[in-house]
């Protein structure tokens, strides 16, 4: 089965760091985009980073450019976000997702999800 798992969300003081792993199983990232998304409650999901296995490219939405580090350990199937910073506006659901070929911000393109993990950042 395929199945990606999200997981190191927690609580964090503004200014703080937490990072998120997203484990992969049932297929390999060689030819995939690995997303990070999150979502407040009534919002839909925001394209937070995008790294691509094809081309070795990684962009970043501009509120998190500079604080946030997308990564992926191709060998092991494994993907991080470090988060540095925190702002209480990165509270949020966050959550990996795999694409095939190259990066995009369109959640519809995103053929794998993982199950989502809080991130919630207080002043």
């Amino acid at each position: 089965d395929v199945q990606l798992q999200a997981s190191g969300g927690g609580s964090a003081q503004a200014g703080g760091s937490l990072r998120l792993s997203c484990a992969a199983s049932g297929f390999s990232f060689d030819d995939y985009a690995i997303g990070w998304f999150r979502q407040v409650p009534g919002k839909g999901r925001e394209g937070v980073s995008c790294r691509s296995r094809r081309d070795g490219s990684t962009f970043y939405t501009d509120s998190v450019k500079g604080r946030f580090t997308a990564s992926t350990e191709n060998n092991e199937n494994m993907a991080y976000l470090q988060m540095n910073s925190l702002k209480p506006e990165d509270t949020a659901v966050y959550f990996c997702a795999a694409a095939r070929g190259l990066c995009t911000w369109n959640p519809e393109d995103f053929r794998y999800w993982g199950q989502g993990t809080q991130v919630t950042v207080s002043s």
